[in-house]
């Protein structure tokens, strides 16, 4: 490690949080570079839950600090209730620094939101609603409202009597009857800047400084690569870069520091939202895969998560785009008790084969999987998993291990750490 970034390889809900919280054990500090409350992590320590949204997925290690950088959009309410239920529960989360250049998300962005989704009607992206898009849009037309503003009330108060009659002229001009008070979310949001303006700090410089001190960085990614604003499946995705290059503008350090690229993805697919999903499965080996995956359900939204097998045509796209080295492979004992197992080695469209993941969401709908089929594994228990993953990957059942190899030699890079459950014991790492 000095730097290593971990990016969602798949829709996101790969498995991410418990991969950076088990990285996070070597690391001097975890960066989270991108998304907003729109995605949620899961780490599981020992039988306890924690359900991230905005909180980097290294908080729990006391020793390690966490960063929000730049490019993460920030819901003041949300981080912390975070921040207070994580010190409810034994963890005094001081080790929290958060970008100063952060963008703020504001209650009008989540007015919006939710009306522009409704308009948009087929092409709606089935968002969280959590005013991602809307901040997004904000940031780049140069009046959104940042953490360093936040915490200065003069400059707050202003941004927000100049924005607040635009925002509610869009309001209505969209159908929608909602009443805007600038000086009720200036008393609001001033408050929330109070609470966090500790935290606040240039995290790009602390970060430069620490990376010359040969400190081991982990960049954190949210959602995953197919969500991607510019690679993934538009307008179907989200709203900000969730590819492995982002985490130099998102973290505010030169891409001379990113030499480790950790892709993570699950020995299935999953996604929750709208859009073509080749592999897609439905009946009773989806609700399987739905059901042993500890509840498939989206960790913000709750949604049940659509599933498939997985598809190497989107890992093969997500490991270029990533400059990928190495594979996390999450929630193999998952896909234990199945007779057999699949894996989508290509796309078939029109009597022609597709290698490579098609831009246009028309073609990819047309496109149907070609498959390689593969002898399943016996279903065991967390405690037998536990124990296999003690013993190391040879320790796998030989039918596992051929389909962890296969993964490798279609992807040509190597699958570095396999998860066989949630917690931090059910993990074989190289």
């Amino acid at each position: 490690m000095p730097a290593t970034v971990a990016v969602g390889s798949q829709f996101g809900d790969e498995g991410k949080g418990k991969i950076i919280d088990f990285l996070a054990d070597r690391a001097d500090v975890v960066v989270r570079f991108q998304g907003g409350a729109n995605a949620g992590h899961t780490v599981q320590v020992g039988e306890d839950l924690y359900a991230f949204h905005l909180l980097p997925s290294g908080v729990l290690r006391k020793r390690t600090m966490n960063l929000i950088g730049n490019g993460v959009v920030v819901e003041p309410a949300q981080l912390l209730k975070e921040i207070d239920e994580t010190r409810e529960r034994g963890h005094p989360v001081k080790n929290l620094r958060i970008s100063d250049r952060a963008h703020v998300v504001m209650p009008y962005h989540k007015i919006l939101d939710a009306l522009e989704e409704k308009l948009k009607g087929n092409l709606g992206a089935g968002t969280t609603l959590r005013g991602i898009g809307p901040v997004f849009e904000d940031k780049v037309g140069r009046f959104g409202i940042r953490m360093c503003d936040l915490i200065d009330p003069e400059t707050l108060r202003a941004k927000l009597r100049a924005i607040v009659p635009i925002k509610q002229r869009l309001i209505e001009a969209y159908g929608g009857d909602e009443r805007l008070d600038a000086e009720a979310i200036f008393t609001e949001y001033a408050a929330h800047g109070e609470r966090l303006a500790p935290f606040v700090i240039d995290t790009s410089a602390w970060l430069d400084s620490a990376l010359r001190r040969g400190k081991r960085i982990l960049f954190e990614g949210a959602q995953g690569t197919h969500l991607c604003i510019d690679h993934g499946v538009y307008p179907f995705g989200t709203s900000s870069d969730c590819v492995a290059g982002a985490a130099s503008v998102g973290a505010g350090v030169g891409p001379q520091f990113l030499t480790d690229i950790l892709g993570v993805a699950k020995a299935f697919t999953s996604r929750v939202g709208a859009g073509p999903f080749p592999t897609e499965l439905e009946g009773p080996i989806a609700e399987h895969l739905r059901e042993r995956g500890g509840g498939e359900y989206g960790t913000t939204t709750r949604r049940p998560r659509r599933v498939g097998w997985i598809d190497l045509v989107m890992l093969r796209m997500s490991v270029r785009v990533n400059g990928l080295t190495a594979l996390a492979l999450t929630k193999l004992d998952v896909l234990g008790g199945l007779d057999r197992v699949r894996a989508c080695v290509a796309y078939r469209s029109d009597g022609e084969t597709v290698k490579e993941f098609p831009a246009s969401m028309r073609v990819l709908s047309q496109c149907g999987p070609v498959y390689r089929d593969f002898k399943g594994w016996p279903e065991f228990s967390e405690g037998d998993w536990i124990g296999i993953a003690k013993k190391g990957r040879r320790a796998l059942p030989e039918t596992t291990r051929k389909f962890v190899a296969f993964i490798e030699s279609q992807l040509k890079i190597p699958v570095r750490i396999v998860s066989v459950g949630r917690s931090r014991a059910a993990t074989i790492g190289r």
